[in-house]
Formats: C-alpha cells, structure tokens, sequence
C-alpha cells in the first residue's frame, strides 16, 4: 500500500513539474554586467528572456550626416536622461534609410560608459512591456527600450500596453525607462478614407476628427518628442557616400570618381537613403580592395 502510494506522488509530482514547464514564468533579470544591449525574446513555451547582445554596432554620431537637426533633438534628450532630468519618450518617424535606428545605436555607443542601456523588443512582444519595465526598475542604469519599425494593425494587443508604459500608469512608471521608436507612420495605426466622414464641421469653420481618427493621432501624441527624417537630396546623398567611403579608407581622388557611380546606383533602386549610401561604399570599396578586412 505504502509503495503504490510512493509510487503515485511521484508520478504526480512529476506531472506537476511538466505542467508548471509550460506555464507562463516571470521575467528574470539577466547577468546586467554581460552587456549594454539586449533583446527580449519570447519562447515557443510562452516565457520571455532578455538575451545579451554580444556585439553591438560600432555605429558613432560623428559617422551620421546630413540629419543634423534630428540628431541634436535626439543626443540632448538622451543626455538629459542620463544625467537624471526630465526627459521625454521619442518617435522618429519617416523615410526609410535616413538614419532612425542608427541614430539611437550611436546614441547608446555615446552614453553606454555613463549607465545607458538599450533593451530591443520587436512589436508583438509589446504585451510583456509592463514586465521588462518592472524587471529594470531600481536598476541605477537607465534603459532605452528600443521599438524598430513600429506599426500597428487594428485590434493588435501590444498597442494597449505600450499606451499604458507611455501614460505612466501606476503599475508601468519607471523613472529609469524611456521608449525609443521608429516607424514610417507618424500615426502608427492604418488610416482610411472613410474615417474622413467622421469628421466635423462647427459653425465657425473649424474641422474636429471623429473619435476613430482622435485614438489613432493619440497614441503618437504620448511620445513627448518628435523626429521627422525625410529623404534626401542628391547632394546630400552624395556627402554620404563620400563620408562611408572615407570612413573605409578610399581616397579624395577614387570618391570623386565614384559619384556617377553612386548616383546610378541610387537610381536602380529607386532611393537615396542613407542606407543605399552605405551599401553602395561597401560595393565600391571592395571592389577597390580599399577597405580593411574589419570593414
């Protein structure tokens, strides 16, 4: 009797253990030391881990050209942050390849040595926000969570935990976390052509947006600062290439002799961003044999 009865709270401590694997963990704290960077990860088991990013890129503010408004905004909200005063959450909104993600990566390369740290979380795993917030807060460090490309569809669940963070509600204030995004929308929610019906007219002329319209400007309206990037011209797509090319060792005499070359590559495809630039000088230096082998 006795051992069938061992025998049974094995198996049932065993199940136990199996069914506590597959339950949903709170978020642990990683080793803080390992990195300046991390990644929240979610698992096929539903727990989510802050992974350490060994090798950040070296990415530097000096190496950013033609967006210097922008990257003033950016550096002295940054700067305040890390200093401890009142600073402000950011959306960088607009053309693609002009330097947004860049930015805030120069950003944490600048103040990492002063305590800034960087945690990325891609937009469906906005959910567990409230979580990484609670895990770094009484942290001395502080932490730019990092939204990439951020945008939402209708009825996506992440949007309602990243405008509770954004509000400071009592459960997600942390005055060690800020929210660093980017995104190509400025209003980060699908507009349509319909929600212009809903707009009203008074007496007076003025024009009010309908309530579908006002929750969809409202949610960009809780980032305190804006950055706008917009594409750029010949001549400053030009200086860029000429700064990456510099920066891989090709000399003044080869980076005028690339400029046709670098114009009709924009041209094929179709943009002069910042990142064609650098995908063009990484072309045009290798097949150079200009640039070194950490480039």
């Amino acid at each position: 009797m006795n051992e069938k009865f061992e025998q049974l709270l094995t198996q049932a401590h065993a199940l136990l253990e199996r069914i506590e694997s597959i339950l949903p963990q709170p978020l642990s704290a990683p080793d803080w030391t390992a990195a300046v960077a991390w990644r929240y990860r979610k698992r096929s088991s539903g727990h989510g881990a802050l992974e350490p990013v060994r090798h950040v890129a070296a990415i530097r503010l000096g190496e950013l050209r033609e967006i210097e408004p922008q990257k003033e905004k950016i550096l002295r909200n940054t700067q305040q942050f890390v200093a401890g005063q009142p600073a402000n959450n950011v959306l960088l909104t607009g053309a693609r390849g002009t330097g947004k993600s860049s930015l805030i990566k120069a950003c944490l390369n600048e103040f990492s040595a002063s305590g800034l740290r960087l945690i990325e979380v891609d937009k469906s795993d906005l959910v567990d926000l409230p979580d990484i917030v609670e895990v770094v807060a009484g942290r001395p460090e502080k932490f730019i969570v990092f939204c990439d490309d951020l945008s939402f569809e209708e009825g996506e669940s992440g949007y309602k935990a990243l405008k509770s963070v954004l509000d400071g509600s009592v459960a997600a204030a942390s005055a060690n976390v800020l929210i660093y995004a980017t995104s190509n929308r400025r209003h980060l929610l699908p507009e349509y052509m319909k929600e212009n019906l809903s707009y009203t007219h008074t007496d007076d002329g003025e024009v009010h947006p309908g309530e579908v319209v006002e929750e969809k400007i409202s949610l960009s309206e809780r980032f305190g600062l804006w950055a706008s990037f917009y594409p750029f011209s010949q001549d400053e797509y030009l200086a860029i290439v000429a700064q990456w090319l510099t920066s891989l060792g090709v000399g003044a005499a080869a980076i005028d002799a690339a400029r046709p070359e670098a114009l009709v590559w924009a041209l094929e495809r179709g943009s002069r961003s910042g990142r064609v630039a650098w995908q063009f000088a990484r072309d045009y230096a290798g097949r150079h044999n200009t640039a070194s082998p950490a480039a």
